[in-house]
């Protein structure tokens, strides 16, 4: 009998779920608890409770190419950096163009998942359900070989006690209820945070507000969306060659251009760390709303007062309102601690994908995991390695081995990470990626390409890594992957040429530009050949 699935939200990671389902032949269900697909990037000027929420101003912090699904690549007539309505138009694009929305029951909310009556002997499980707005969950429950957590990790502020917040009387807001600058225009606003929604916040905010002010701890690195020549930061960052460099030398690189658009200590944001050693802040107008006075930057708050704060510098600032970009607490309502456990934001999961305690590897959490990159195609990725465990075509090492794995994910962590609740489960994204492959049997061969494509070979190799490199061979191969990946340089383009720019080059110029490149293609050989060992 084919086996059946149930998947437990229907955002980015929840419609991956579906599709790779059906990829596998196996049967999902979907349950949704409101009324259409999206999750966080529904927006809405209304927040609810243990949901998702974006800002009107929100665009997302990864380009196009490399946020895609691997075998669905964004219309190249959208931006490279896509604001929140793209990101949602796309992804109803997806889903009707693989047909998933009939498997999802909208305005279903899961309760309870326990195992079933004979999980010991089948691995299977109970799955309660009610519809939104009921009392009380359905009496009978749906029983199913395999369970896909996939409500993502954005539904639960995390609200710290500063001391006198309670005596504050202004206005007072999680980064999670923020929807619009409106309502401080001409005000005194405090943003306690220095993650990407508290510089977007901050910086949405000092257009209206008469003073915008951000609190730190430890400062951040900033990084710009846009790189060199307009190209996206994250394509010339996120490629193999990249990150078969030594760290050090990627940390003072990432610093060096860093500074080298703004100096980050004379802007006050200078941190405590050293560049990959935590997340970094991506925010392309920072700079220019400190320069213009718009925001100022503060250290971390000592106390506050009825009408204002005490920072730990001694300064005092009145304020009429206090935004907590603060970020948020992992939590599963739905599941028992002796299934799945999260202990301050820690969750014990081999390769962030399965509790390691379970007899039978059918319940998995997909999305959960934090990596410099876009979390869309890691998503991709879980799901197609929990279909093939569930099918019993692939098999997780033992519970001693997953445990020494996990063990040292989390040593590995304390090393490279500043300590903070954000970084539990971080992790590099062509590394995680590039692991997950790997047990699929879906990582790029370059060795072997090399031989039959050496251009094609270097292109993956010095490129960006686009989700398409984990489409070109084994199980779920897509004939249009290796389309995608010549062409991502063209689609990053394509939405910004909205007026046609005549050019003259002289026939010296055209063969210089084909010189150099020659040059760069010999050296990259050269290199190419080294790393990977053909020489």
């Amino acid at each position: 009998m084919v086996k059946k699935i149930a998947i437990i939200g229907a955002g980015c990671s929840g419609l991956a779920a579906i599709k790779c389902c059906l990829d596998e032949g196996l049967r999902p269900v979907c349950f949704e608890r409101y009324d259409d697909i999206g999750g966080l990037w529904k927006y809405s000027e209304q927040t609810t409770p243990d949901k998702g929420s974006i800002y009107r101003s929100c665009v997302i912090n990864t380009s196009k190419e490399m946020m895609a699904f691997s075998d669905f690549p964004v219309p190249k007539e959208f931006p490279p950096f896509m604001p929140h309505h793209f990101v949602f138009k796309y992804f109803k694009l997806y889903a009707e163009h693989f047909g998933l929305l009939p498997y999802i029951r909208f305005q279903t909310s899961v309760e309870s998942v326990k195992p079933a009556a004979d999980y010991q002997d089948t691995g299977r499980w109970e799955v309660y359900t009610k519809a939104t707005g009921d009392v009380e969950a359905t009496s009978q429950p749906q029983i199913f070989d395999g369970v896909l957590i996939c409500t993502g990790h954005h539904c639960h502020p995390y609200r710290p006690n500063f001391p006198g917040l309670n005596k504050f009387r202004g206005t007072q807001m999680h980064s999670h209820d923020y929807k619009r600058p409106e309502i401080f225009e001409d005000k005194k606003v405090l943003v306690i945070g220095i993650g990407n929604s508290a510089v977007d916040i901050a910086v949405d905010t000092s257009r209206l507000s008469s003073q915008t002010f951000v609190s730190t701890r430890r400062g951040a690195w900033i990084v710009n969306r846009m790189g060199p020549w307009g190209i996206p930061a994250d394509a010339l960052a996120n490629s193999r060659f990249m990150f078969s460099l030594p760290q050090q030398w990627l940390q003072w690189t990432v610093e060096k251009l860093s500074n080298y658009r703004f100096d980050h200590d004379t802007y006050g944001v200078q941190p405590l760390h050293r560049a990959l050693e935590a997340h970094p802040t991506i925010n392309d107008e920072l700079p220019q709303r400190i320069m213009t006075g718009s925001v100022k930057v503060k250290p971390n708050v000592k106390t506050f007062t009825e009408d204002g704060v005490i920072f730990e510098d001694g300064t005092f600032e009145q304020l009429d309102a206090i935004i907590l970009a603060t970020g948020y607490n992992y939590q599963f309502k739905f599941v028992e601690e002796s299934v799945l456990k999260v202990d301050n934001n820690d969750a014990s999961l081999y390769k962030y994908t399965f509790p390691p305690n379970l007899k039978h590897p059918t319940l998995g959490v997909v999305g959960l995991v934090q990596a410099i990159g876009a979390v869309m195609p890691i998503s991709e990725m879980q799901c197609r390695w929990f279909m093939k465990v569930v099918k019993g075509e692939r098999r997780l090492p033992s519970l001693e081995d997953m445990t020494l794995d996990i063990t040292a994910k989390k040593a590995d962590m304390a090393n490279q990470y500043v300590k903070s609740q954000r970084h539990t489960l971080q992790t590099f994204w062509i590394d995680f990626m590039d692991q997950l492959a790997d047990e699929i049997g879906v990582k790029p061969d370059l060795r072997k390409l090399f031989w039959e494509d050496p251009l094609f070979a270097m292109r993956c190799f010095f490129g960006p890594c686009i989700p398409a490199q984990y489409r070109l061979h084994g199980p779920g191969n897509w004939q249009g992957a290796r389309s995608a990946i010549c062409s991502a340089f063209s689609n990053f383009a394509y939405a910004t040429k909205t007026r046609k720019v005549e050019t003259h080059d002289t026939t010296w110029e055209m063969v210089s530009r084909y010189l150099v490149r020659l040059i760069f293609v010999v050296i990259g050989i050269v290199i190419f050949a080294s790393i990977v060992g053909l020489v």
